[in-house]
Parts: C-alpha cells; sequence; structure tokens
C-alpha cells in the first residue's frame, strides 16, 4: 500500500514538473518574439495665437493682420482689435476667449447656445464673423467712443465730421449723427476683464479693465445704408432707427 501511494505521489510530482516545464519554455519564446510597445502618441490641439494688444504695434505681422481686417470696414482708429469668434484675445494681463463674451452675450438676450459636444465650440456665429473690440481709456464715454467710431468710416467714405455734428439743430430736434450715436448705445456690449462679465456702464475704469464689442457685420452693414447727405432724415424712436431711402 505504501509503495503504490510512493509511486502515485511520484507520478504527481512528475506532472507538475512538466506543466512548469512548459509554461517556462513558452514565456521565454513569448518574450524573445514579442514587439516592444510603441510610447502613446498624443497628437497636440491645435489652438491659434492669441492676439496681444499688448504688442500689435511692435509684432509686424500681427500689426498687418490687424489693418487688413480693419481695411475690409474702411476704418483706422475706431477699433482696437478685430477678432473672429473663435480667435483669443490678451489686453494686459487678461487673455479671454471671443467665444466667453459671445455665450454671456447671448445667454443676456434669453438666446439658446447650441454645442458641440465633440469639440466644445458654439454654434451660434460664423467663424469668418469679426467682431471690434476697443480698449477704454479712463477719459472714455461710451458716446465718444461710437463718435470715434463713426468719424473713422465717414472720414474714408470722404466725409468730414465735425466735433459738432453730433449736436442738436438749431431747431433743438437731434441731428442725425445725434440719433445714430444714441442708438448705437444699444448695439454694442461693455465686458469686465478683471471681473469676466458683462458690465453696464464704463465707470469706475481702471487701466486695461473694460472694453467696448462691435459686431462688425451688423454695424457696418447699418453703415452702409446710410447716405450722408440725407442724414438729418434719419430717425429714432428709442428702440427702432429708421434711415432714409438713398
Amino acid at each position: 500500500m505504501n509503495n503504490k501511494l510512493l509511486i502515485i505521489f511520484l507520478i504527481c510530482i512528475t506532472a507538475v514538473a512538466v506543466v512548469l516545464s512548459f509554461k517556462f519554455k513558452q514565456k521565454q519564446v513569448g518574450g524573445q518574439n514579442a514587439q516592444p510597445r510603441p510610447d502613446k502618441f498624443t497628437s497636440p490641439l491645435k489652438t491659434k495665437p492669441v492676439i496681444d494688444y499688448n504688442n500689435i504695434d511692435k509684432n509686424e505681422e500681427l500689426k498687418a493682420l490687424m489693418q487688413e481686417r480693419k481695411a475690409k470696414y474702411g476704418i483706422e482708429k475706431g477699433v482696437d482689435i478685430v477678432t473672429k469668434a473663435d480667435e483669443s484675445f490678451k489686453i494686459g494681463d487678461a487673455t479671454v476667449s471671443m467665444q466667453e463674451i459671445l455665450d454671456k452675450i447671448n445667454l443676456k438676450r434669453g438666446n439658446i447656445i447650441e454645442k458641440d459636444l465633440r469639440t466644445n465650440d458654439t454654434n451660434s456665429y460664423g467663424k469668418t464673423e469679426l467682431f471690434g473690440i476697443y480698449v477704454v481709456h479712463q477719459e472714455d464715454n461710451i458716446w465718444n467712443i461710437h463718435f470715434k467710431l463713426l468719424k473713422d468710416y465717414f472720414d474714408h467714405k470722404g466725409v468730414n465730421l465735425t466735433p459738432l455734428a453730433d449736436e442738436p439743430l438749431d431747431n433743438g430736434i437731434s441731428s442725425g449723427i445725434g440719433k445714430l450715436l444714441k442708438f448705437s448705445e444699444n448695439t454694442v456690449n461693455i465686458y469686465n476683464l478683471k471681473e469676466r462679465k458683462l458690465d453696464a456702464n464704463l465707470s469706475l475704469i481702471f487701466p486695461l479693465s473694460k472694453i467696448v464689442v462691435y459686431n462688425m457685420n451688423q454695424v457696418f452693414a447699418l453703415l452702409d445704408l446710410i447716405d450722408y447727405k440725407n442724414v438729418n432724415g434719419i430717425h429714432f424712436d428709442g428702440e427702432t432707427l429708421w434711415i432714409p431711402a438713398n
């Protein structure tokens, strides 16, 4: 009986040894033939360069780009930056995407914001739509900012706006330019760079802290309808602007 147990025990030991030997050889062969795994490669996201307001005059390429975009609308000094909806810009130490501002404008107006879940892009504005950014200075007010843009535009049309062009007429009625400026107050947005939110006014201005945002397509589509010879025929009731036909 003891001999039988001994034989069974030896057979089991031999079987285990054979199995272990077979697995060891398989591991060696697998190690020799296995191809090394390539390192993971992540394609870098392509981001557009930031428009740096602080360096526009020093960067010839950026300066030329801004001049080209402004020339499309016949202006030079009315805005400081012209940016696309999917671009970002830097003013002072603050870097902000134009889309961030547009999202806040849409929410303010009660518009629905649609985003592509794959790219996180907002689809409310076309990729080629342009926006003008005016950097507010300490002595600025919204009326003068708009007047500066209008004067710049009409200068390129060969029309010289005098400093009194926005003053009431002799009969006390607002001039056409005055009505246009009043209407303009409702068409732009003020953005606070420090607090990253839309603002209601231009008071309490710190250096490089607030900007005025124009939708260039909308503003200049309106201005292109105006015949300066009939500018005083413009009517404005506080909400709607009527422009006389040419």
